[in-house]
């Protein structure tokens, strides 16, 4: 039993002072069996933290349907056996370029704009989340024996509203359920931030990248005393499908590093070790004017340029942030454990059976929704992550006129009587060609995740305007939902009518096996898809993400505890034009690449 509290200069266990020198890592962009291995990467880099957010979305899909909530509290003892102490940033909202921003489909869908405020309806919802979550937190305080030290109330609240009745709602909430370890907000260094972010009586701390000089001058303005600390250092940058790798040179982050300690600062490394948006999970971003702005999703890879690569291998800003971080610690820094090891071979996955989209709707998806007025978006049919086909009839006789999408969101893979016409996207809405009437046509539209900052929170997903002949609304849209959840149940495709995939057309799901020995000693892999263009990849029935032929990711990480000895199945849902006959899988490459720029800081 410890006590850990928050003084005038210092953090203190027992009244002696101590430096918080934390790591991020998210203990649901891990696999569980590699958490003992990650954890301990921490504690031999300099660490004597972890912190770790927790994403309401993946433990309550649905309203009272809560799913492997305890996860959180096996991470917490995880940490504890690593030697390690714990910050929980349990939100409700996380960011975390995590879909939604943590915030549950339903949640968004129904409360709209009146989320992260004081609306009773909307806290009515948190509050009965947080009694589910909590007690996981609750009985590992470090009052009770356990490694947490603190909590986090809202998350970087300063960069959406300024709302202070809801802050302090969100403060009492943790606190009448138990949490009775220091609380804190973490908000950018500036000042309407602060203003909007910081609830008194509650630790303020600051995120950044570089700067922690100018950074907490700033802080001090608005929190004369109390220690400091940078709870999200940003030592690398998440990526965006379609864009530039981002890396963020070593010596540089190193230097930025130095300059908190050197400041007497405490510090949480974001990210420490990064993981992977597993599962379509990938939030993504909005960015330029508040009116017009691009729609930028974020890659499978949330290796984050960080000093444990998605790998779990040190690298050379690892090796440089430990000769920082040994200075400070207090004692000696553990030996690195043994690196993981990749397959060692190289082997091909043939994808031998094959099934038409339709096929695997039928087999997986939901039940049609009856004729609508206007398309359904993916709030109004209760589907986070996925796709849903639209169909409707264009009446006719008619002349051939153009066919467009107003709020499509986010991508579309259109067929007029049963004919590829094209893709459609948020920016490019019409078709190619005109249309002529009478005709069927069937819109496949894809959430590519939603966005998790800013002011855009919340937006829904799938055909949020209409479908348009020349200018007239087409009425009596029938939608019909396909989950990436389906294929997590249990023998998720024995209704699905698979033929030979020598037959196959360019979209549908394909199947086939693989070999592997020694997979017992087997860390990960990497899965690569040449020539394919979008869609989902499961390694038995384990869901590795999306993949897309823009870049800048062109392999999937494979957890090795996935992995079985002998024969494996891996499962393909391509949704625009399949590629080479096979997924090759081999000991995994880095993400990385030499392509010169810094991450943002």
């Amino acid at each position: 039993m410890a006590d850990f509290t928050v003084g005038d200069d210092h953090f203190r266990i027992d009244g002696k002072p101590v430096r918080l020198l934390s790591g991020a890592l998210h203990y649901f962009r891990v696999h569980e069996a590699q958490w003992d291995h990650r954890l301990s990467m921490l504690r031999a880099m300099g660490l004597n933290c972890v912190e770790t957010y927790v994403p309401w979305n993946l433990h309550e899909p649905q309203p009272g349907r809560f799913r492997d909530v305890a996860a959180l509290g096996r991470f917490l003892d995880a940490a504890q056996r690593a030697g390690l102490w714990a910050i929980v940033r349990p939100g409700p909202y996380i960011c975390a370029e995590w879909e939604n921003g943590g915030l549950p489909v339903w949640v968004t869908g129904r409360f709209g704009r009146r989320v992260r405020s004081r609306d009773e309806e909307y806290l009515g919802a948190v509050e009965r989340w947080f009694g589910v979550l909590l007690p996981q937190v609750v009985q590992r305080q470090i009052g009770r024996g356990g490694p947490v030290i603190m909590v986090q109330a809202e998350n970087e609240y300063g960069s959406y509203g300024s709302d202070q009745v809801y802050l302090r709602r969100v403060a009492g909430m943790l606190r009448e359920r138990g949490v009775t370890v220091p609380l804190f907000t973490s908000d950018g260094p500036e000042d309407h931030m602060l203003t909007g972010g910081s609830v008194p009586g509650l630790l303020a701390t600051a995120n950044f990248g570089s700067g922690a000089r100018e950074a907490f001058e700033v802080l001090r303005r608005h929190q004369p005393k109390g220690p400091l600390m940078c709870m999200e250092f940003w030592c690398g940058w998440f990526e965006h499908w379609g864009a530039e790798p981002i890396v963020r040179k070593p010596a540089q982050a190193t230097e930025a590093l130095r300059e908190i300690l050197e400041c007497g600062a405490s510090v949480n490394i974001y990210m420490a070790h990064g993981g992977t948006n597993f599962a379509g999970w990938a939030g993504a971003n909005r960015s330029g004017p508040i009116q017009d702005q691009d729609f930028l999703p974020t890659v499978t890879s949330y290796d984050y340029d960080a000093p444990i690569d998605e790998y779990g291998r040190p690298t050379e800003k690892f090796r440089l942030f430990r000769e920082v971080l040994a200075r400070y610690a207090d004692g000696p820094v553990p030996e690195l454990p043994p690196e993981p090891v990749g397959l060692a071979v190289l082997v091909r996955a043939g994808l031998t059976d094959w099934a038409p989209l339709d096929a695997v709707l039928d087999a997986l998806g939901d039940e049609e929704a009856a004729p609508s007025g206007v398309p359904p978006t993916f709030e109004e049919l209760g589907v986070d992550r996925g796709l849903v086909r639209y169909r409707v009839s264009v009446p006719g006789p008619r002349r051939p006129y153009t066919l467009d999408v107003t709020g499509l969101r986010d991508r579309a893979v259109v067929y007029v009587d049963g004919v590829r016409e094209g893709v459609l996207t948020e920016e490019n809405r019409a078709l190619d060609e005109p249309v002529a009437g009478p005709a069927e046509v069937e819109l496949w539209v894809e959430s590519l995740g939603r966005v998790n900052y800013g002011p855009r929170l919340g937006e829904p997903k799938g055909i949020t305007g209409g479908i348009r002949h020349e200018r007239q609304f087409l009425h009596g849209v029938r939608a019909r939902a396909l989950r990436l959840e389906a294929f997590e149940e249990p023998d998720a495709l024995a209704g699905v009518a698979f033929a030979d995939a020598g037959e196959a057309g360019s979209t549908g799901l394909f199947r086939g096996t693989f070999e592997v020995s020694g997979a017992a000693g087997t860390d990960h892999a990497g899965l690569e898809l040449p020539g394919w263009t979008r869609g989902f990849v499961w390694v038995n029935g384990f869901c590795l993400g999306r993949y897309w032929s823009l870049g800048a990711q062109r392999t999937l990480y494979v957890p090795g505890p996935v992995l079985r000895e002998g024969v494996n199945e891996v499962w393909v849902l391509e949704l625009e034009g399949a590629g080479a006959p096979y997924a090759e899988l081999g000991p995994g490459v880095p993400v990385r690449t030499d392509t010169p720029g810094d991450a943002q800081a």
